[in-house]
């Protein structure tokens, strides 16, 4: 008796291949075609191996500054150099800079009170900002409702004098442009039931899908700040580039901006995997009218484009409980929240125990009913 395997489709017909025990070879009922198990063994680990390398041919080259188009990225200041003051944190390093006019006093990243002036570096000035559309009292608002009801934070997460050291910090981020060309096929399947007397008929309906196309893409986001954590960028993203405007000096009076540490050639990486896994996505999402669909091939080629230093707008507060750092971002433009908070292991116990307590005399009052 044969023993069948479908792991493997006929490359003649692409139906589905069996082991047959008797000749040691795959066979295909559909066509009738016959392979040595090498011959397909080696076609599925070339498709495979092809398919890796296509897909993350932005991981696996080295990035260089020539593969970027980096004529739109401005070299200097200016003028405005003269105006701007920077800033270095002694704790955790952060570089800011800020128009003249606003005052620095602690690090956003940190919370650390002190922040040391320093010489203005006059290199890479941003071409675009969005600017803060929310104000720091919708901001301070948006966080009193986010810590309402959590029960167990510190008190000094929510008191009001602590709220009020919140921050507008412009995010540096590199904006990438360049488009992807994909070539997908998908096996995907239908199927039909119909009952006769005492049966059921069910016919299932395989089909091969292929997908070719470009995909433009435009302005790929990639944090240009080792200090803010990638996840939290992640999580309040996507801004809204509608309200993408040229940069001016005129946007940050009130706001410190972080300097990138990030340089292009090594966010490089991170863009071209973002277009590649949004090239795919968009030839998955094409596919539509069938019970399943798995994906059998892809290639990917990138074509890198134009770069732009951009600032983003986000609202920051830094607290330091039990010798941990934790942070609260804001999406200064949609209102997008995210933070990692502590719990107050005193209030925990205390809570702890009084479920307990509570729980204890509801059981008891139980037991007198029933006993």
């Amino acid at each position: 008796m044969a023993t069948q395997i479908s792991n493997y489709q006929c490359p003649a017909c692409t139906g589905p291949l069996r082991f047959d025990g008797n000749t040691g070879r795959c066979e295909c009922d559909f066509c009738g075609s016959s392979y040595d198990i090498s011959e397909i063994e080696a076609l599925y680990a070339q498709k495979d191996q092809k398919a890796e390398e296509s897909f993350e041919a932005a991981a696996s080259r080295e990035p260089g500054g020539e593969d970027w188009d980096l004529s739109g990225i401005s070299q200097g200041w200016g003028e405005d150099a003269a105006a701007m003051r920077a800033y270095t944190c002694p704790s955790c390093g952060a570089e800011l800079i800020c128009d003249q006019s606003t005052a620095a006093t602690s690090c956003p990243y940190c919370g650390n009170p002190t922040i040391v002036p320093g010489q203005f570096a006059n290199d890479l000035k941003p071409d675009y900002v969005i600017p803060f559309r929310l104000s720091k009292e919708q901001a301070v608002a948006s966080m009193k409702q986010h810590y309402k009801g959590k029960r167990l934070l510190p008190n000094n997460f929510t008191q009001e004098n602590h709220v009020q050291e919140i921050k507008g910090v412009y995010v540096p981020f590199w904006l990438f442009d360049g488009e992807a060309q994909a070539d997908m096929t998908f096996e995907t399947t239908t199927s039909s039931t119909v009952v006769t007397n005492d049966k059921r008929i069910t016919t299932t309906r395989h089909f091969d899908v292929r997908r070719s196309g470009t995909v433009p893409f435009e302005k790929i986001p990639v944090d240009a700040s080792s200090k803010m954590p990638d996840e939290y960028m992640d999580a309040i993203e996507p801004f809204d580039y509608s309200e993408l405007k040229p940069f001016s000096r005129a946007y940050l009076p009130g706001f410190l901006a972080d300097r990138y540490d990030v340089t292009v050639e090594d966010s490089a990486n991170r863009a071209d995997l973002r277009a590649a896994e949004s090239a795919v996505n968009t030839m998955r999402n094409t596919v539509q009218g069938y019970e399943s669909c798995v994906e059998k091939s892809r290639d990917v080629q990138l074509s890198r484009g134009k770069v732009h230093y951009a600032l983003m707008p986000v609202w920051m507060l830094s607290t330091q409980y039990a010798g941990k750092n934790y942070l609260f971002a804001i999406n200064g433009q949609t209102g997008a929240t995210v933070s990692n908070l502590p719990v107050d292991k005193g209030k925990y116990w205390r809570y702890f125990a009084g479920f307990a307590a509570a729980f204890g005399v509801v059981f008891g009052l139980l037991l007198r009913l029933f006993l």
